[in-house]
This record gives structure tokens, sequence and C-alpha cells, in this order.
């Protein structure tokens, strides 16, 4: 089950990071600090061809890390996914829930991060085979969000993304998300406060 690559790495560390808007070499110095936390899986965004450099620097740099994965973010189309797919990405996620990139990304076997928001989405998306899914944009969703969409749906397992930082993660994780993404806020973030979310 392509499902598998975020129950076993989020199973072992509940981060992911995402690097979003670096150049090659900052984006593989934050991937290294990153491992060096425990996180396991780490998302570099798609802006077109642009994001292109980055996003093979931390595949070339992980291909000799089996406790690593890579992935691409802002995965909004088939055609976005066939653009990544190509560079070797591990894994795939989007800020919303798109049939076509789920369907694309399942005959290709790659494992794909949904986004939702909302009850009907969250059921279509596990309609669609998708057992771990992204609750975004988390900071407006609220910890509360997620101990509620916990009860009807128990077998979806939520990583709250957006606006989630070190501060607040714990408090997603205490409501019933499964994992935690952490975008802009990795950075700065202690690395003893990052540590302490392994569950």
């Amino acid at each position: 089950m392509p499902d598998d690559l975020f129950t076993t790495h989020l199973g072992n560390f509940p981060v992911m990071v995402i690097l979003r808007g670096h150049d090659p070499s900052t984006t593989v110095r934050l991937c290294e600090r990153a491992v060096s936390l425990g996180v396991e899986l780490v998302e570099v965004p798609w802006h077109g061809e642009r994001s292109g450099p980055s996003l093979t620097a931390a595949l070339d740099w992980a291909r000799d890390r089996p406790t690593v994965r890579i992935g691409a973010g802002t995965v909004t189309t088939a055609e976005v996914f066939r653009a990544v797919h190509a560079l070797g990405v591990e894994f795939t996620v989007a800020p919303g829930f798109d049939l076509g990139v789920v369907e694309a990304a399942a005959a290709a076997g790659v494992p794909h991060l949904p986004g939702v928001a909302t009850g009907t989405e969250v059921s279509a998306a596990l309609a669609a085979g998708c057992l771990w899914q992204k609750a975004f944009p988390a900071s407006l969703l609220t910890p509360a969000w997620f101990t509620a969409l916990r009860a009807p749906f128990p077998g979806v397992r939520f990583v709250a993304t957006g606006g989630v930082d070190a501060g607040n993660a714990a408090a997603f994780l205490d409501a019933g998300a499964s994992a935690v993404s952490l975008g802009s806020a990795f950075t700065g973030a202690d690395p003893e406060v990052i540590r302490s979310l392994a569950r």
C-alpha cells in the first residue's frame, strides 16, 4: 500500500518538514538539520521549473540515506505530478483534494497526501483510498477540528499543516493529529522542542 510510507516514517517520528523557497545548498543544509532531529520525511514544494534544482539537490542528498524520504509539495494537478515524478520524488503532497492527482499517484505507486478541511473532503479522500490526509490550514481549523473529525473518521490519519510551529505542535498531536508539518517555523525552532514531539 502506498500509504505505508507515511505509516512507517511518521510512526517513527510524527513530524514532517517543509522546505519552501530555499536555494539548493540551503535546502540540503536544512535537510541535514531535520534528519539530525529525527525527521524522516522532507517536503520540497513545487513552484514550477525554478523549484527543480532545490528538489533535485534534496533527492541527490538523500539517495544514500535510507532513513529519509524526499517528497514534492503543492502537487495540484496530474501534470505537476508527472513533472515531479520524473525527478524521482518518493511521495507527493497537495493543499487540496484532486481526484486526478490521487489517481495518477496511485497508478505510479507513489504515496500521496491530499489536503482536506471539511468532513466532505475527508470522506472523498478516504473513498479514493487516502488514509493519510493533510489537514490544511491547521491554524485556522484549530486543534478542536481534529478531535471532532477523528470521531466519525477513526481510520483517517491527519497531518496538521499550515501555521503549525514548535509552540503549538503538541496541541495538535494531543487533539488527535497523527503528525504535524513544520514549514517556515522549522528553521528557528528549538531543537529540543522538536525532539520532544516524538510519541
